[in-house]
């Protein structure tokens, strides 16, 4: 897994994508703090990294979209099935690897409060608990990005998946104010999300049985829950986009609140989204 780690290190180094990267997340901070902190003279940096994190919906894409679609389509892929480690070792070095790419600028983004600090009055505590929380959103995104490129051999496409999966992420809380809240309405949208599971089931393991049986049972489960007890559904939907968004989890640091909860949100999505990676690549190793 070191190995890897070293390796993927060096070809973001030695390419233009990590320097992208982090010219382009500073570049989006410092605008965004002269926006707050010097030009309206707002001491709270936290407003800064709320404002700037809509950064993340392009530049993780880009970050991520060749972790593992270009191995795939220059098969180099499948070196890693011939290497003593497991395939669960060379997603977390890869991974690893992006978390690098994204936390050096960071390291920069964290000597700012202190600037500013010597010029006015920055809680401290506040601003770097929010520094923290945007890793670890970011961590997340990047988890999600490396997933979409498993399932692809075009980088283009992986890193346009990506894009609007995050922009849907980033304004789930808008687009829940439109969605149907009836109990009827939630219980469609519903079925329609245990069918893609299934689909997805389907394309992971190439196992139809297991995929149409999981899919069945869902619906089953959701078919009778409805008739049973109807009202459990109402506003459901909605409610399921605002808690699963990133972004608002986010916030709440932005406001001044450490949730720790927010924090094992983000770890489960990061340990899920790996997961589905190995499975991705284990699926092709067996094809």
């Amino acid at each position: 897994m070191t190995a890897i780690l070293k390796h993927e290190l060096r070809s973001y180094f030695h390419s233009f994508t990590a320097y992208f990267f982090g010219a382009f997340l500073l570049v989006v901070t410092g605008i965004c703090s002269m926006i707050y902190n010097i030009n309206q003279t707002i001491s709270n940096f936290e407003y800064v990294l709320g404002l700037g994190c809509i950064v993340l919906v392009l530049i993780v894409p880009i970050l991520t979209m060749r972790s593992i679609a270009e191995e795939k389509k220059q098969k180099t892929d499948q070196l890693l099935y011939a290497l003593p480690v497991t395939t669960t070792q060379g997603v977390v070095g890869k991974y690893l690897a992006l978390l690098v790419v994204f936390f050096i600028p960071l390291c920069i983004v964290g000597v700012y409060p202190l600037i500013f600090a010597q010029y006015g009055d920055v809680y401290l505590p506040t601003s770097y608990g929010s520094l923290f929380a945007f890793f670890m959103m970011g961590a997340a995104l990047i988890a999600v990005g490396v997933f979409i490129s498993s399932l692809t051999e075009n980088q283009g496409f992986a890193a346009g998946i990506g894009v609007a999966v995050i922009l849907f992420n980033y304004y789930s809380v808008t687009i829940a104010e439109y969605v149907s809240s009836t109990a009827l309405g939630s219980a469609i949208v519903l079925c329609v999300a245990a069918a893609l599971i299934a689909f997805l089931i389907n394309y992971l393991t190439k196992n139809e049985n297991l995929a149409y049986g999981i899919g069945l049972a869902l619906l089953a489960v959701i078919t009778a829950t409805y008739l049973i007890n109807s009202e459990m559904y109402e506003g459901l939907v909605p409610k399921v986009m605002t808690e699963m968004s990133l972004f608002e989890r986010f916030y709440v640091f932005v406001d001044g609140v450490f949730d720790i909860t927010a924090i094992v949100y983000y770890i489960t999505v990061i340990i899920f989204f790996l997961f589905l990676s190995v499975q991705s690549l284990e699926k092709r190793r067996y094809n």
